[in-house]
Formats: structure tokens, C-alpha cells, sequence
């Protein structure tokens, strides 16, 4: 426990003040929660009992438990009651005149060596401080939601904070077992900066027509992350959304920021996502059935042509099916090593036409355009006539790969963002056919992947989603917003990330990083998506963050 801190008041017992309230008694700590008239009250009352009784049946808290925790909270409606407390935090809804309503009252009414934090997610810590006398006391304390589970608490200064009132509320926040992360009074923290740049993107993807909700979603899931963009939106509000996409936009100008137009008329039609039972997605609904033409059934005859580590790749999935598969590679080196890598068991060779026969051909070698477009030409002169053929070019239009072909309504993209992962991105052209299509998502799905549909678009879905928000994170570390673990830490704790965007630029390679990144530029003509500066300048000393 903090020695600086022992009694601390809460104002606002909605979910996240009660959940707040509820994690600062189980640490310890005196509790004096305040609420604006006895029904709201009540409510807070109810918030506590809720939370701390599923503590109780989930096996988390014995019952004495939850009595010493509730004996340690004292409820009312009046501010008198905070006189006494060495810190008051504020959770009243995210609206700036309420708030600052409230610290101009808080102000009156504390200490004046009490330290006084609002939970603000997206608001200006420094335009609340004005409406006090005390601005070097007021600190900025952003829990996620639900508090009691989740680890961050960023906390924010404003450049009159005192060190020691920042201390303060850090030392606190570090009692309570959380994971503090400091931070400027900058719109969006770092957080909610990162995650609404990517969400907002994700919804204007989906309003073009870019992918489907489901496949978009889909994606995203399978890159590791608790839950696909859309969906996150109707679990936090779209109202919500909304709110932080215009924080952030009005004082950055960013464009990732601009809300969607889809956004905003979602909220303004009152389809706010789940608490409304209807954003996104229609909540209560029964769930559809499968796409035509993605069940299962018998695997197709795969042939594949390369011998990298994607080639590779493509073979042991095949097989893993009990797909009859044959490679082809460039050199009998390559066979031989391909050989080494798949096992002896595989028929391949160096001459195309041992994929004369096969129902799917991959594409798989170097992100060569001129390699590919011959490679394709040639596999082209030798499939059999209504063979599906998959490119695997990442960061040019399928169709200009296509068209080295003289059959690009048989061609399609395909992109594996985890070779090993169980997800395929789709990719038909302006001239595929629907029925090749509906065929390649069949094979796919009888070789073990999950396909997910997407436009030709420069970085499909999961690249064009994810490389951005790891750019603007760079962004964040050169600027001197936030160092690199704090910037991690904000996404692996507050939004449940499995990696931080800076460890997982490392992970995926800045090559591929800029590389995506310039192809979206290259389509887009869209300053968020130019590399930044330190990205590119580590990627050319052949360098990494860490």
C-alpha cells in the first residue's frame, strides 16, 4: 500500500467507478464512493454487489472476503464525506463540462494537499485542471474496463503536475497490483490512440465493402488478438467510439482518426452495439449458416511452385490434410532442400508439368513481381483447364500478377499472414470468376485454413489493419510520446494484445513492414500510411527496436 495514499474517494459508481472502487478496497484501502442522488446510489450499490458476488461463485473471493471489501467502501451522495481523502478520483460519464463541474466542486470541498484524478480515456487532463486552483494536484488516472480484471492504469500529467502528486498516484496505482504506464496529456493516451486509429480504419473497410464484417473479424482473431475490430466496437459502444475517434481527430487533424461515416450514423440511428442489442451486429440473432461452398469434404490435388519457407509451408498444410501434393522448385538444390524440409514422401521436381493434373497451384516464390509474373505464365501454358491458380503476392495487385496469364478468371490471391496459422486471405480480382472463387475457398477450407474473402487492396485485410497501427506506434516512440515498454505494455495489459506493436515489429521484420506500408501508400496517397521516419532508417541499417 501506498504510504502516501490511504483513504480515497470515488465520484461516479457506474461500472468502471464502481469497479474502481471495488479494486482500490480489495487492496487496502478506505473507500468513500459518492454518487449524485440515492437511486444513482443504489445502482453503485448494486454494481459492488454484482461484481464482487461473481468474484464469490467464480472460486476469485470468499464470502468473507467480499464482506471485508464492501465493509470498506462507505456510500452517499454528498461531497462532504471526501473532505478527509488523500486522493479523489472522478468517474462520471465522459463529458467535459460534467466533469469539470465536478472538480470545480471537488476543489471547494478537499484538502488542498489532496491529490484529485479523473479517469478521462480520451478528454484533456489539462482543460479539467482548470477549472481548480490547485491544476499541479490534478492528475489524470485511466483504468480499463473491468477494473478489478484488468492490469493497466495509465496514468497522465499535464505540464503543471508536481512530481510528487504523480508519484502519488503511481506508488497507488503499483499497491494495487496494476501495471502503471506514464504518460503526456495527449488525446487518446496511448491506448486508445493506437486501438481507435485501427478500429476506425476496420469500420471504414467494412462501409466500403472492402471485406465482411465476419471475415474482417475473422482475420483479426486469428493474428492472436481477443476479439475482431468490429465486434470490440459493439462491446465498447459505438457512442463511445465515436466520442474518443473525434477526441483524438480534433486535436491531432490525423485522418485514421476522422470517424467513419458508418460510425456516425450508427450512433445517430441509436445502434450503439451490444447495450442496444443491435451495431455491427444484430445481438439475440441465430447464427447463420456456412457460406455456400467452403464445407468440408475430400482434400483437392495441390501443386505447389517455390522452395522458400512459404513453399515449404504451403506442402506441410497440404499434407497435414492428406492432400495429394507435388512441388516444383527451380534447381534440383532446391528440390533437394525442399525435400529435406517435407520429407521424402512428397513427389516434386524441377519440371512444371508434374502440376499438369492439379485442381490448385500456388504460387509461392519470392516477392519478385517479374519473377512471379514468368512463373505464373509458364504454370499458365502447363494446368489443366479450370485449375485454380493462387498467387501469393503480398504487396502488388493480384490483378496486375494475374494478367501475365491468359486466363485471369482463374486466378486468385492468396495470402497467409501465419504460414503456420490456420487462416487464408481470398483475394478475387475485377475479373475472377465467382465460381473459381467459391471453388478456391472450398479447397481452402478442406486443407485445414479458414478462408476469409478480400478485395484486391494493397495489404488485403490483416496487413492493411495491422501494419498501419504498428507504424503509428513508431510514430508515438519517435516523437518522444511514450518509450518503447511503456507502449507495449499499454497494449498487452489494456487491451489484451498477445504482443506489444513495437516487439511485434520485430517479430514480422521491418522489411515486410515498409514494404506493406509503401504499398499502401503507393493506393492510398495517404500520409498515415508513408513509413515512419525511424522505422524506414532501421529497416535500412538492418536494424531492429531491440
Amino acid at each position: 500500500m501506498s504510504a502516501a495514499v490511504s483513504r480515497v474517494g470515488v465520484v461516479g459508481l457506474g461500472t468502471m467507478g464502481a469497479g474502481i472502487a471495488e479494486v482500490l478496497a480489495r487492496g487496502g484501502h478506505s473507500v468513500v464512493g459518492v454518487e449524485v442522488n440515492n437511486d444513482a446510489l443504489q445502482r453503485g450499490r448494486d454494481n459492488l454487489e454484482r461484481s464482487t458476488g461473481r468474484a464469490v461463485r467464480r472460486g476469485r473471493l470468499s464470502e468473507e472476503d467480499k464482506a471485508a471489501i464492501l465493509g470498506r467502501i462507505e456510500l452517499g451522495t454528498s461531497f462532504a464525506g471526501l473532505a478527509e481523502c488523500d486522493l479523489v478520483i472522478e468517474a462520471v460519464p465522459e463529458r467535459l463540462d460534467l466533469k469539470r463541474r465536478v472538480f470545480e466542486e471537488l476543489d471547494t470541498v478537499c484538502r488542498p494537499d489532496a491529490v484529485l484524478a479523473t479517469n478521462t480515456s480520451s478528454l484533456s487532463v489539462t482543460e479539467i485542471a482548470a477549472a481548480t486552483g490547485r491544476p499541479e494536484q490534478i492528475v489524470g488516472v485511466h483504468f480499463f474496463n473491468p477494473a478489478p480484471v484488468m492490469k493497466l492504469v495509465e496514468v497522465i500529467h499535464t505540464v503543471l503536475t508536481r512530481p510528487e502528486a504523480l508519484t502519488a498516484v503511481e506508488e497507488l496505482v503499483g499497491s494495487l497490483g496494476k501495471v502503471a504506464v506514464t504518460v503526456g496529456d495527449r488525446a487518446g493516451f496511448i491506448a486508445n490512440r493506437l486501438l481507435f486509429g485501427y478500429l476506425n480504419q476496420a469500420a471504414g473497410m467494412y462501409e466500403d465493402g472492402y471485406a465482411t464484417r465476419e471475415d474482417l473479424d475473422a482475420a483479426m482473431t486469428s493474428t492472436g488478438l481477443p476479439m475482431g475490430p468490429l465486434t470490440l466496437m459493439d462491446l465498447i459502444g459505438l457512442d463511445v467510439s465515436l466520442e474518443v475517434c473525434e477526441a483524438i481527430y480534433r486535436e491531432t487533424r490525423d485522418r485514421r482518426h476522422a470517424p467513419a461515416p458508418i460510425l456516425r450514423r450508427l450512433v445517430t440511428a441509436g445502434l450503439l452495439g451490444r447495450k442496444t442489442g443491435r451495431g455491427f451486429y444484430t445481438y439475440g440473432e441465430p447464427e447463420q449458416a456456412a457460406e455456400p461452398g467452403t464445407e468440408p469434404g475430400a482434400a483437392p490435388s495441390v501443386g505447389v511452385a517455390g522452395s522458400g519457407p512459404l513453399a515449404v509451408a504451403v506442402i506441410q498444410a497440404a499434407e497435414r490434410a492428406g492432400a495429394d501434393v507435388r512441388f516444383v522448385a527451380g534447381d534440383d538444390d532446391k528440390a533437394r532442400a525442399v525435400r529435406d524440409a517435407v520429407g521424402e514422401g512428397v513427389t516434386g521436381g524441377t519440371d512444371l508439368s508434374l502440376l499438369a493434373d492439379r485442381d490448385l497451384i500456388v504460387e509461392a516464390v519470392a516477392e519478385d513481381v517479374a519473377v512471379k509474373r514468368s512463373l505464373l505464365a509458364a504454370v499458365d501454358d502447363v494446368a489443366r483447364k479450370g485449375a485454380v491458380l493462387a498467387t501469393t503476392g503480398a504487396t502488388v495487385p493480384v490483378i496486375e500478377l494475374a494478367m501475365a496469364t491468359d486466363r485471369p478468371q482463374d486466378v486468385v490471391g492468396l495470402h497467409l499472414p501465419d504460414p503456420e496459422g490456420g487462416l487464408a486471405e481470398l483475394v478475387s480480382t475485377v475479373v475472377t470468376d465467382p465460381e473459381i472463387a467459391e471453388r478456391a475457398a472450398a479447397y481452402l477450407t478442406r486443407l485445414g485454413k479458414r478462408p476469409v474473402r478480400s478485395a484486391d487492396r494493397a495489404g488485403f485485410i490483416v496487413d492493411a489493419l495491422r501494419v498501419p497501427y504498428l507504424n503509428d506506434a513508431v510514430r508515438m516512440l519517435e516523437s518522444g510520446y511514450a518509450d518503447a515498454d511503456a507502449i507495449d505494455a499499454a497494449m498487452t495489459h489494456g487491451c489484451g494484445y498477445p504482443i506489444g506493436p513495437i516487439a511485434d515489429l520485430d517479430r514480422i521484420g521491418l522489411d515486410r513492414a515498409v514494404e506493406v506500408l509503401r504499398a499502401l501508400y503507393t493506393e492510398y496517397r495517404d500520409p498515415a500510411f508513408a513509413p515512419a521516419p525511424l522505422l524506414d532508417r532501421l529497416r535500412t541499417a538492418g536494424a531492429t527496436f531491440r
